[in-house]
């Protein structure tokens, strides 16, 4: 723990799982979870003195919360996207950020195949109808999904899944992504977006919410879709136009969507909900529940908790988002230097200069440097004098040090 820190405070927003909470508990962290996310300003207020901040993805941590966090070494976001959180800013004040890019990649595709079945046989239209009380027993726009193309766009850890259920459904499916990904099965690697878009019977988007991906699913893009066709988005909601999707589906060009992401979402539940897209048939609506299952919320919390309970105790970084990945066994007896630096040439060696002219021997060490920074753990004996602290941290290159029992 840290030493300088003996009470580690964590605030938790938007409705953690109970079990990230536990865990954070074991290690004597003393953990405050609310159940909504925060604004700027509200964030601003609550985060002084805090050392761990775990989110999901309404919050935002911007710049200026940041710069007010004038105790936090770490953020956890408690589901797969970071781009809530001010990345660059983080890692320039030495604060941590680790995710969870994995656990809830099964629930999204679960929901993806359940949208994909209900739009393909009218479902919603249908439960419509009989809670009006209309029986319209009617194959008429009903289909197998059976032998249909799935095109996915953005083919990460939720899209190569998908794209192995679809196949073993019965259904043919292409991709599209601007990195290069190994094609899984029989799935097709389409060249340009356009010509998923054109052959394509119902078209997927799995894509991150960077700033560059902002509104490119638009009028355009509806219009290249073959007639007929069906849209989900289960990523981002800045990355589609709504207004233009709504033209689509009413101009009958869509079939039918599915949208879980929205540009703009309640802070909590219960809030108001607005959308160009109520009220619209063979739609269907979903709260940012993609990740929302039981199993995937305790997968979450157990991870990202884990990761920042370590990380606190052991200086480990493994999966960290923005800073180089550091793993060093515990030495029982020693003191655990970690130095987070800006990456320039030397940094090593000045740091094992310091501690051999205090006759300072190193028992352990590893270092690892990703773009600007790098990131060294160094174990020591005990009993060094305070004056090797003071000039680690006078080092023009320090970033942030901690030392660790």
């Amino acid at each position: 723990m840290m030493s300088d820190q003996p009470k580690v405070r964590v605030l938790l927003l938007e409705s953690i799982h109970p079990d990230a909470v536990s865990r954070l508990e074991e290690d004597g962290f003393q953990v405050e979870s609310l159940r909504n996310a925060l604004d700027e300003v509200e964030l601003i207020e609550r985060i002084s003195g805090v050392n761990l901040l775990g989110i999901r993805s309404k919050t935002q941590v911007t710049a200026k919360v940041l710069e007010a966090a004038d105790k936090l070494v770490a953020i956890g976001a408690f589901c797969i996207g970071t781009d809530q959180i001010d990345l660059a800013a983080a890692s320039a004040g030495g604060v941590a950020v680790f995710n969870a890019p994995f656990s809830n990649t099964r629930s999204v595709v679960e929901l993806a195949i359940a949208e994909i079945i209900a739009l393909t046989r009218r479902l919603t239209e249908k439960n419509t109808l009989m809670h009006a009380g209309v029986w319209d027993k009617s194959a008429d726009g009903a289909h197998e999904i059976r032998g249909r193309r799935l095109g996915i766009v953005g083919y990460g850890n939720i899209g190569t899944q998908l794209s192995v259920l679809a196949e073993n459904l019965g259904m043919s499916v292409s991709f599209y992504d601007t990195a290069d990904k190994l094609a899984l099965s029989n799935a097709h690697r389409c060249a340009s977006l356009d010509e998923l878009l054109e052959s394509s019977d119902i078209v997927t988007l799995h894509v991150d919410g960077r700033p560059g991906n902002a509104g490119f699913f638009g009028a355009e893009q509806f219009a290249k879709m073959r007639a007929g066709s069906l849209f989900l988005n289960l990523s981002r909601g800045i990355v589609v136009d709504h207004l233009a999707l709504r033209d689509a589906l009413k101009s009958g060009h869509l079939a039918g969507a599915a949208v879980d992401v929205f540009p703009a979402e309640p802070k909590g539940r219960g809030d108001e909900f607005l959308s160009e897209l109520r009220g619209l048939p063979n739609v269907i609506l979903t709260p940012h529940i993609g990740g929302s299952t039981e199993e995937a919320q305790s997968d979450i919390g157990g991870f990202v908790a884990n990761k920042l309970a370590k990380f606190v105790t052991e200086g480990n970084t493994s999966l960290s988002v923005n800073l180089p990945g550091v793993t060093l066994p515990e030495l029982p007896g020693m003191h655990r230097i970690v130095h987070m630096h800006k990456n320039t040439p030397g940094v090593l060696a000045q740091v094992n200069r310091i501690l051999a002219e205090h006759n300072v021997n190193v028992e352990g060490q590893m270092l690892s440097t990703r773009g600007e920074y790098g990131y060294l753990i160094t174990d020591i004996a005990r009993g060094y004098p305070d004056e090797v602290l003071d000039q680690l941290r006078d080092m023009e290159q320090t970033v942030r040090l901690r030392v660790l029992n």
